[in-house]
């Protein structure tokens, strides 16, 4: 039973989608929880989109939403992009799945290279999660070491390897179904102490160090530049692989990625997300003496076994070719980034009118709410709330609020993952103005609920 605290917004959010309500009650008998992906769990139901197109999608029963999902971050160009829709239409003719060499893959792989230097050769998989661990794999191969660093906090996708620690509470890094034999070649440690990395690359002497490209949850706890450029200098002197987890960032905080932006040459880089055009497909790219473990004869003694049935699928290529070279201009990173900071600005702006404990912070097109907050303020984006501290920024939020938050924002027009958004290229001055004012009206919602006060 939905939480008393949240009537209000509660019935109105069912009477305003009751086809998504339908719809739950089918995916309920289904999918554990009713749904694909844990993250689109939401109580009393998600809202199910029928289609998508700039900076908007459109729920079954029609209403229009200013999107901030942009397909989990994918769609650095807006739904349904004219060039990527008459790509993939195109290749759907030609063949959606050859189980062959092709010629797209060559085209895709070249602007992945041509876009971030560091990537001397690149393979491609089919999600970041595949991505992150085939780097894992080829970085114990080519130094014939077992441990592996990360950092608390820090998501590179679902695998046994890398999963745990990677969300809040941080008090333990067990997890269901991972065995402690994984968990005891994972050295997890703190972010933003160049100390700790230096001291637990010393004690452990890891194969490899992996590092999301602007910190944990894509900027959620901050990593900036000068950070990233001591753990590379920290890491090239002990001969331990840096890789850089582009899945998010990669040709979204610069046509080059963060290593771009930050001036870094990592050993490896993962990619997927923008990499594909909002389809399924992801990368590894690096150094071509750590990329030929791939080969069949090659010097490291070993090979990395890498099948994969839709590893560089057509339909993905032709997104992906079609994506990266409009990314490639520079004016679709600009545009999302400028319209990322107007956002966090126009937020802060009216939090303060409003006299609510709330504060948006990020950089580039990404941003993040924080709740309860009552230390100083800033409007430039390179302040961070409270010191910048793990167990502050990146710590359980109430349940009850976050759901009630979401839907209240649902009711007026508007998708927030969780706390956080990602802009896109296709949002315009007049989806800042309308979230701006659909967020006033949800603080509203949710303090007549007596959630806020």
């Amino acid at each position: 039973m939905a939480s008393p605290s949240a009537a209000k917004i509660e019935a109105a959010y069912r009477d305003r989608f009751p086809t998504s309500a339908k719809l739950f009650e089918q995916g309920r008998t289904v999918f554990p929880n009713g749904v694909t992906h844990d993250s689109r769990y939401l109580k009393p139901f998600p809202v199910y989109i029928d289609r998508g197109l700039g900076s908007k999608k459109y729920d079954v029963d029609g209403h229009e939403i200013i999107d901030y999902w942009m397909g989990h971050g994918s769609l650095i160009l807006g739904h349904s992009h004219p060039a990527i829709v008459d790509a993939v239409s195109r290749q759907v003719a030609r063949g959606t799945h050859l189980g062959a060499n092709h010629q797209m893959e060559l085209e895709w792989g070249e602007c992945v290279r041509q876009l971030m230097p560091s990537i001397e050769r690149v393979r491609f998989t089919n999600s970041g999660t595949e991505a992150t661990l085939m780097a894992l794999r080829l970085a114990r191969i080519v130094t014939g070491r077992p441990k592996i660093l990360k950092f608390l906090g820090h998501f590179h996708g679902w695998h046994d390897w890398l999963m745990p620690a990677a969300d809040a509470p941080y008090d333990s890094v067990a997890m269901p179904g991972v065995t402690g034999g994984v968990l005891q070649d994972l050295v997890v440690i703190p972010p933003n102490d160049l100390a700790v990395v230096a001291k637990a690359l010393d004690e452990h002497h890891p194969a490899c160090l992996i590092v999301e490209g602007t910190g944990g949850h894509w900027s959620l706890v901050p990593m900036r530049g000068e950070f990233l450029q001591g753990l590379r200098k920290l890491t090239a002197e002990r001969g331990v692989l840096l890789i850089m987890d582009e899945v998010i960032t990669g040709f979204r905080v610069s046509p080059g990625g963060s290593q771009g932006h930050y001036g870094i040459k990592p050993d490896l880089t993962t990619l997927a997300k923008i990499l594909a055009g909002g389809l399924p497909g992801g990368a590894v790219g690096g150094r071509a003496d750590i990329m030929n473990a791939l080969e069949f004869d090659n010097p490291h003694g070993q090979k990395m076994r890498h099948p994969g049935t839709y590893n560089g699928n057509p339909l993905s290529a032709a997104a992906g070719i079609a994506a990266l070279k409009l990314v490639q201009q520079g004016e679709p990173t600009r545009q999302a980034n400028e319209l990322g900071r107007q956002l966090r600005a126009a937020l802060n702006s009216m939090f303060a009118q409003r006299s609510v404990d709330w504060i948006a912070y990020g950089e580039f097109s990404m941003l993040s709410v924080l709740t309860d907050y009552d230390g100083p303020r800033s409007t430039d984006d390179s302040f961070i709330p409270c010191d910048n501290r793990l167990d502050k920024l990146d710590s359980k939020r109430d349940p009850v609020l976050s759901h009630a938050f979401r839907c209240a924002l649902l009711l007026n027009g508007v998708d927030f993952f969780g706390w956080r958004a990602m802009l896109s290229a296709a949002h315009t001055a007049d989806d800042i103005e309308k979230t701006v004012i659909g967020f006033s009206k949800t603080i509203e919602m949710l303090r007549a609920d007596g959630l806020v006060k």
